[in-house]
């Protein structure tokens, strides 16, 4: 495939970067020439994607970590950039996620996925911020619609999104006078992932979430790439502070036909 973009010599980093969309963003970043490195928190699945991602481009190197570790990732950071130079582009992914309704989440579920995605995102952030270059850097957030849009049985990850949604618009805010630029990504339905599996489990549920896509189908890995890497392009300078839905339009109507679909497997356990 024809990469759309140059990221020639760019260093990017991506949190959560070995497997699903963040893989997919990883893999078509180090296709356009960029220099990437990814972050995971078990080293067989780092070194797998790793090994995929010399196969695109032989600038990639990957280390074991745990978002909610401040101290691993500010080593990480710290290496990454003695190897890579400079972080171009942060791309922050990692993610937790499991349908429960609102008074069936455990204490410690709900903080798992806050721990996971909220503080996560804020770690990875202030982990890489004396890594980034300035002026010139860019952080994507990978988000998701829960951050806006309610959905039954994502109590936990409504509360942790709108969150990470937040600290985009407030890191936009404080860091633009450094001339470092902050968005949010939020897919849509995407095939093929962990998420969608989750949330879309029986071969019905998933028809339905094709079906609830004003555009008709589901969305692929290349279409949060492709996002991903035009708000690091030169295209996009001027863009900060944004959330930006890649959806196919799902988030105007289409969310409501996925939650009944969800509230219906849920109820027929």
């Amino acid at each position: 495939m024809t990469q759309p973009f140059d990221h020639s010599g760019k260093h990017v980093f991506v949190s959560g970067g070995t497997s699903g969309i963040n893989l997919g963003v990883a893999q078509a970043y180090a296709q356009a020439g960029a220099r990437v490195t990814v972050l995971s928190r078990k080293i067989d699945k780092v070194e797998a994607a790793v090994a995929t991602l010399k196969a695109l481009g032989p600038d990639a190197q990957g280390f074991a970590g745990d978002v909610r570790d401040v101290g691993r990732l500010e080593t990480v950071f710290a290496e990454a950039a003695a190897t890579f130079g400079e972080i171009d582009v942060l791309i922050s992914g990692a993610a937790g996620n499991f349908p429960a309704p609102a008074l069936g989440i455990s204490p410690n579920g709900f903080k798992s996925v806050v721990d996971i995605d909220l503080l996560g995102t804020f770690h990875v952030v202030k982990s890489a911020f004396p890594h980034l270059k300035k002026p010139g850097g860019v952080i994507t957030n990978i988000s998701a619609p829960q951050a806006y849009i309610p959905m039954d049985f994502q109590m936990h990850v409504c509360a942790a999104k709108a969150g990470v949604d937040m600290i985009t618009r407030v890191g936009a805010l404080e860091w633009g006078e450094l001339g470092l630029r902050v968005n949010s990504v939020v897919p849509g339905p995407i095939e093929d992932t962990e998420g969608m599996e989750r949330l879309a489990p029986t071969a019905e549920a998933k028809e339905a979430a094709r079906q609830s896509v004003p555009l008709g189908r589901y969305g692929t890995k290349s279409d949060i790439a492709n996002a991903c890497m035009f708000l690091s392009s030169p295209y996009a300078t001027y863009i900060s502070g944004v959330v930006l839905p890649v959806d196919g339009g799902w988030s105007l109507g289409g969310v409501a036909a996925m939650s009944a679909g969800m509230k219906k497997m849920m109820m027929g356990r």
